[in-house]
């Protein structure tokens, strides 16, 4: 997997280095543990919000038109292993911890800036690239969104104008012919019910 691994079997010894480099070096390390874990990386598909992963974890799906890379003082940062990071954290939470998404959210997002900060680039230019990217409402169709992907993000955050682009994208005939595209739509359209249904939780 070409993402950038960094000596993912040195020995944990005590390093005489100041406590800071230490942190960045044991923060790199984990997020290689974490990249070794993954089983399905697909880039293939229209993905709203840049990334996100299927309903059983075990593929976590990167936007098609997201560059796998950015030049950051003359280097080339893998971005992939970031986004990566940010959602296996968030699915763990909310799949094992039981947490709900926007809590989940919130804790992914302080990980993956602190595996950006340590890697020695700015978290405002990382994310100035990375909102470049991201697809927001009105910005375009989406025409080929997975199947499979875990939709309670979309539902936490009641975006019922991506649900409804979904259903959209169904009726245009984007899916595989070896997709019930009648379950997938009834799917979606009972979230959407749920979603216009007052003092609902979304989980």
């Amino acid at each position: 997997m070409p993402l950038d691994l960094c000596h993912p079997k040195a020995p944990h010894e005590k390093l005489h280095v100041p406590n800071w480099f230490v942190s960045n070096l044991m923060m790199d390390r984990a997020l290689d543990a974490i990249m070794r874990r993954v089983k399905k990386i697909d880039r293939t598909h229209d993905v709203p919000y840049l990334a996100g992963y299927s309903q059983d974890g075990r593929t976590i799906y990167i936007d098609r038109h997201m560059p796998r890379s950015f030049k950051y003082k003359e280097q080339k940062i893998d971005t992939d292993r970031f986004l990566i990071l940010h959602e296996e954290i968030e699915k763990t939470l909310i799949d094992h911890l039981g947490l709900h998404y926007l809590h989940a959210h919130q804790i992914a997002l302080r990980a993956e800036q602190a595996a950006v900060r340590a890697a020695g680039i700015k978290w405002r230019d990382y994310d100035r690239f990375m909102q470049k990217y991201i697809k927001k409402m009105g910005d375009e169709h989406l025409t080929k969104v997975p199947t499979d992907l875990d939709t309670r993000p979309y539902r936490d955050e009641h975006d019922t104008d991506i649900l409804k682009r979904m259903i959209a994208s169904i009726k245009d005939g984007a899916l595989p012919s070896v997709v019930d595209a009648s379950a997938l739509r009834g799917e979606i359209k009972k979230t959407l019910k749920t979603l216009r249904q007052p003092n609902t939780k979304s989980r």
